[in-house]
């Protein structure tokens, strides 16, 4: 089964020297066109793909508009040559689409572009997780120093002790160790 987006946010603002393709319109279920950031606020809520039909120069800018409004998967329109041209792209959309493409070559692009889309958000999450684990560590390593000096404990104790202390309150360990580090930073800082 092909996964595609079935309502895509075409942004074309101002005239455009490139048409916008015919085989867009048809390879999804609804197409909404917008051409300035008031019209996208009013379509972006229901967009499942936006489609970026500007030059190079303004690609950036857009993407970052779009993306403080919601993230979604963003493909650029462009010609082949424009596409051609572009050495350092300084943008990463997850598709580029040409006005020469055939519906089945505008489906599989915008199928691989939403998968792109997809991974780039897992990572992004796993990335964040492990932001937080490597955050939680440190406060937990911290905590460890603080009770191995303050109780004469020894690293495994002092772990255990936040352990215990972390199911008796029902709280996360990070959350127990950040508050004992603050708590000891607060009274000999």
């Amino acid at each position: 089964m092909i996964v595609i987006p079935k309502t895509i946010l075409l942004i074309e603002p101002g005239s455009r020297a490139i048409p916008s393709p015919p085989h867009l319109q048809q390879s999804c279920h609804k197409l909404y066109r917008a051409a300035t950031t008031s019209e996208i606020q009013h379509h972006i809520h229901i967009a499942d793909a936006t489609v970026l039909h500007v030059p190079h120069a303004n690609l950036v800018d857009w993407q970052s508009a779009i993306i403080s409004m919601r993230r979604l998967p963003i493909y650029w329109l462009c010609s082949e040559e424009a596409a051609l041209k572009q050495t350092d792209w300084g943008y990463s959309p997850d598709g580029v689409l040409f006005p020469s493409m055939t519906v089945s070559e505008m489906k599989l692009a915008l199928q691989w572009g939403l998968r792109i889309f997809q991974q780039r958000k897992h990572w992004a999450e796993e990335r964040e997780q492990l932001m937080m684990r490597l955050e939680e560590r440190k406060w937990i390593d911290q905590a460890k120093a603080v009770l191995c000096e303050v109780k004469g404990i020894s690293e495994a104790e002092a772990y255990d002790f936040l352990r215990k202390q972390a199911m008796n309150e029902r709280k996360r360990i990070g959350d127990i160790a950040a508050s004992i580090v603050k708590v000891y930073q607060l009274i000999h800082g």
